[in-house]
């Protein structure tokens, strides 16, 4: 699997969309900072940034990725090699060379800026270590879609339905149900809406580490009461991870399984 991780890594670096993206960050950190010539301002407008686009970008590479590489993929699975082990190596070859280019093209800016000399260094960590599990998640996710439709446009078409519903349409549902039920207790299903879609879990770890949660009125009240302790903050990157290891888990079992 570690050789096949390495070729797909390799492989997507030598991408010219894989040096777009990195420029991207690069050139957005630098922005950033001489706009707003402060480096918490600067984490917080990254915030809206890396929370919409990192799952897009993971979504339509993991998608494009397994399409394109389909050639090369049958003739690893003409070897005698785990089907889990090919699928598993390129997923990861993807998703480590995404996070690679949205740390190092978001770190370079920053530490020329001096970040470590800054109180807003923990933040900024954060902000790459939520954005790192959003490109593992998301990619995951589309590597799931990919291998259960041969069709390309079905591919595709699922993959940016599925970005779309966590990014936009699951936060209406949820505004929505908060307006219909605000009569009643509201606690509990507001940190459990929260947990089940990775994009709000991320907003609102970060939001909270930026010390801003006055900004989501009664909920952030609720939110900085749980996610505002240790145990909470322990709790959300576990549930991150566990968002990581089902659809890893998908990956393996479907590729175990699907007769290709």
């Amino acid at each position: 699997m570690l050789k096949i991780l390495k070729y797909s890594f390799y492989d997507l670096m030598r991408s010219r969309w894989s040096y777009v993206y990195f420029v991207f960050y690069l050139l957005l950190g630098f922005v950033l900072l001489f706009l707003n010539n402060n480096v918490s301002k600067a984490v917080i407008t990254l915030m809206n940034v890396i929370i919409i686009l990192t799952p897009l970008i993971g979504t339509i590479f993991g998608v494009m990725y397994y399409y394109n590489s389909k050639e090369f993929t049958g003739l690893l699975l003409a070897q005698p090699i785990k089907r889990s082990t090919i699928f598993l190596g390129q997923y990861f070859g993807v998703a480590l060379s995404l996070s690679m280019s949205l740390v190092v093209g978001l770190g370079i800016p920053f530490i020329a800026y001096g970040i470590f000399m800054s109180d807003a260094i923990w933040d900024f960590g954060l902000l790459l270590v939520t954005g790192a599990f959003l490109t593992f998640i998301f990619t995951a996710l589309s590597f799931n879609i990919a291998l259960r439709n041969e069709n390309r446009i079905k591919g595709f078409g699922y993959a940016i339905l599925l970005w779309l519903f966590m990014a936009v349409i699951y936060d209406g549902i949820f505004l929505m149900s908060l307006m219909i039920f605000e009569d009643y207790p509201l606690d509990t299903f507001s940190l459990s809406a929260t947990m089940f879609n990775p994009i709000d879990l991320s907003r609102v770890l970060i939001l909270l580490k930026l010390d801003i949660s006055a900004l989501m009125g009664y909920t952030g009240a609720i939110f900085q009461k749980f996610f505002g302790t240790n145990f909470g903050m322990f709790l959300s990157i576990g549930v991150l991870a566990l968002w990581v290891l089902i659809p890893v888990w998908f990956i393996r079992r479907v590729a175990r399984r699907k007769d290709f």
